[in-house]
């Protein structure tokens, strides 16, 4: 089987994710999962502000505007998570070496079993509020699945920001 040669646009985005400017907030592990929590609480509150908006009968409009804030210190950490990943999702599989290819694998392994557990809990939750109140099910119904569908989207990268090991150090005894 012939490799497809990498094109412009994925040189290109070689480059973007192997730029190591941003390394100091994820150079180590603690640092990955500060970025990762950082990331799951903007979007469960970009997702909340949502629901809310969705929800409120006034049409709160401020809440827009508070999700549009969010999004840049979420397009932020979203950013540090492919750069500690070397853009293992981000990336076209021609752009990825044999062992990068197979972390991608495990990657969406893990996140597929993540959320298999996470619909079979919204849709045993929705049961369970529908059947205490039957407007329940309705009125919930359609954030729900926008907030899964969300989390289904963001999962693999969650997953692999969680997976992602440190940089080897570099020996200057070798550089000989």
């Amino acid at each position: 089987m012939t490799a497809k040669p990498l094109t412009r646009y994925d040189r290109s985005m070689l480059r973007v994710m192997n730029d190591r400017r941003a390394q100091p907030l994820y150079a180590t592990a603690a640092r990955r999962r500060s970025v990762l929590a950082a990331h799951v609480l903007l979007t469960v509150g970009i997702g909340g502000l949502l629901t809310y908006f969705y929800l409120a009968e006034g049409k709160e409009i401020w809440a827009v505007v508070v999700m549009a804030v969010l999004m840049l210190p979420w397009m932020v950490a979203t950013g540090a998570i492919n750069g500690a990943t070397r853009g293992l999702l981000e990336l076209r599989e021609r752009a990825l070496d044999e062992r990068q290819s197979a972390e991608r694998l495990r990657v969406q392994a893990r996140a597929h079993r993540a959320m298999t557990f996470l619909l079979a809990a919204t849709a045993a939750g929705l049961l369970i509020v529908g059947a205490v109140d039957g407007h329940a099910l309705t009125a919930y119904a359609a954030p729900m699945i926008i907030a899964v569908l969300t989390v289904h989207w963001l999962m693999p990268l969650w997953v692999a920001g969680l997976m992602a090991q440190d940089e080897p150090a570099e020996d200057d005894d070798l550089a000989v």
